[in-house]
């Protein structure tokens, strides 16, 4: 058996006329071929090729219950999963701002102005945080008006009624257009909300508006080089992560305490990690696709990002379910939420690969381990797994990844040249894919998944660092045109896309900081359907971490 086998990478950051130079050669006819083939050969794509697969491809990891769900989680459910509230976290959660409400200390309609002058406020200065790239007062105060009257009349729709959510603008909510980042999608305001939307507008939530995100989610940082990068509010010189930058950012700012994100290559774990958050990829199929940009079909997942373990829970069991509108969708069984505030983790088995866990910087990896070692004296039992062939799945991933989102934008040929430098790079990549190429992935994924399969015979979920490394440093020169930071990108990815290649429910969650008051995140992976084992691990965690307030940062409920 081959062991472990994905490396780092010591590659040049561009930024500037330099990127936009890079991206130029690649665009030429003339120079692209002498660049590509280095590329390819760098990132290890020969390696891929020369593998030996003879299983037969598998397009999407779509795993079907014996006995599929009929219909979503009632909302009226949602309360009675909550238990004991969890102490001295800085951030005001779901239940913080309901309560508020039936209480009397404040109204939806006072909460929607306050958010909004925040965002205001937010984007003010030298380094404005952009969590938003369009946000409509009118529509938001018209929602929080009508919140207030179900409120006082003693009929909130749930326990979501008046709560802020962000939605990320990859997701269709009316009334805005879907930009997915960019200048040329989203002509038109949406016609009609995403499934996820529709379930949170029905449940009353304040949707606040579209939170910012990389160009076309391509990438895992916060860089937009049309409506400016996202900054992290633990240090806004820091990135975000990626795509669902903005997202996090306006959760992480206490904007509001959840937020809708996309996921095709750690875009929820990874800025929910690096921002000090909770974040939740559900398993392939458990939440609608209905109305999110058709990206990348096989890797796609929409959810979460919240501020604790249990808003995350809450969102993850209203967003959830089957839907007409999505096929892959009505294959999941039913949505629960069953154990998941149990504080402890007796009965489970925790995987740790050591090689992987350990392949990241001396503070994720002490934060990680005594994170571990509170999980070993909450009940739950460590067992050294092995996970062969890494570095095949993450090739698969990428070549996955990429080619769906070339395709998405083949109809748009005449107008990828507005895309920002650092996109039009990594779609050069995909100029030297071919067909076989993409089978190639395929056939990975089927082994992809049985590998996973005899692993989770063997133990209840996987350990590991979220991330590499913290938030790296925005580019001081030039940051508003864009970068690109392979070195970092692979850090930040190194544990995240197998979630993805093998459609498996993962969640990253806060077990620290380093020196410089940084966040540092650990992710859990489980089998197919297992959400709520995730969420408990997790929530166990959250008794652990002293969490801190991020610099910036609005007490939109006060202090």
């Amino acid at each position: 058996m081959a062991g472990y086998d994905l490396r780092s990478l010591d590659l040049p950051k561009l930024t500037g006329t330099a990127l936009r130079a890079f991206a130029a050669a690649l665009a030429n006819p003339l120079t692209r071929p002498l660049l590509i083939p280095s590329l390819l050969k760098q990132g290890g794509f020969d390696r891929f090729a020369a593998q030996r697969l003879d299983e037969p491809p598998t397009f999407q990891p779509l795993v079907r219950a014996a006995a599929p769900a009929a219909a979503p989680m009632p909302i009226g459910e949602l309360e009675t999963t909550l238990g004991p509230h969890v102490p001295g976290t800085p951030f005001r959660t779901i239940r913080d701002y309901a309560q508020a409400y039936r209480a009397g200390a404040t109204t939806p309609e006072e909460v929607a102005r306050r958010v909004l002058a925040a965002i205001e406020q937010s984007d003010a200065g030298d380094r404005p945080l952009r969590a938003f790239i369009a946000n409509n007062p009118e529509d938001v105060l018209a929602q929080a008006r009508a919140s207030t009257a179900r409120i006082r009349a003693g009929q909130p729709l749930s326990i979501f009624d008046g709560v802020p959510v962000a939605v990320k603008d990859e997701v269709d909510q009316v009334p805005y257009p879907t930009t997915v980042g960019t200048t040329f999608l989203g002509s038109r305001p949406a016609a009609e909300d995403a499934t996820v939307v529709a379930r949170l507008r029905a449940a009353g939530a304040l949707l606040i508006g579209k939170a910012n995100m990389h160009e076309i989610g391509i990438n895992p940082n916060g860089c937009n080089a049309h409506y400016g990068p996202a900054r992290n509010p633990y240090d806004p010189s820091h990135d975000t992560g990626g795509s669902s930058s903005g997202p996090a950012a306006a959760v992480a700012a206490g904007l509001c305490p959840v937020s809708v994100g996309a996921d095709g290559g750690g875009s929820i774990r990874v800025p929910a990690s690096l921002c000090g958050l909770v974040g939740l990829k559900p398993t392939f199929g458990r939440i609608s696709e209905h109305g999110a940009a058709p990206l990348c079909w096989s890797v796609a997942h929409l959810g979460p990002i919240g501020a604790t373990v249990e808003d995350v829970a809450l969102a993850y069991g209203l967003m959830a379910g089957p839907d007409p509108a999505d096929p892959n969708s009505q294959h999941q069984p039913d949505v629960t939420l069953a154990g998941w505030n149990t504080a402890d983790l007796h009965g489970l088995t925790l995987g740790i690969y050591r090689p992987w866990f350990e392949h990241a910087t001396p503070a994720v990896v002490a934060a990680c381990e005594a994170m571990v070692a509170h999980f070993t004296q909450a009940g739950a039992r460590v067992r050294e797994i092995v996970i062969p062939e890494l570095d095949a799945m993450r090739l698969a991933h990428v070549l996955t990844i990429l080619s769906e989102m070339a395709a998405s934008m083949a109809n748009r040929r005449e107008e990828l040249g507005r895309l920002g430098a650092s996109v039009r790079t990594t779609l050069a990549l995909t100029t030297a894919f071919t067909s076989a190429d993409y089978i190639r992935a395929q056939r990975m994924r089927t082994r992809a998944l049985a590998i996973f399969d005899g692993v989770f015979q063997e133990v209840d979920a996987i350990i590991t660092p979220a991330t590499a490394i913290t938030a790296p440093l925005i580019p001081t020169r030039d940051a508003a045109g864009g970068w690109s930071d392979l070195s970092a990108d692979t850090e930040v990815m190194r544990y995240v896309f197998p979630g993805n290649l093998a459609g498996l429910p993962a969640l990253s969650f806060p077990v620290g900081y380093d020196e410089a008051g940084l966040p540092i995140g650990m992710q859990a992976m489980g089998r197919h359907w297992a959400e709520a084992t995730l969420l408990r691990i997790a929530y166990v965690a959250e008794q652990h971490v002293q969490r801190q307030r991020p610099r910036v940062f609005f007490p939109i409920l006060g202090s």
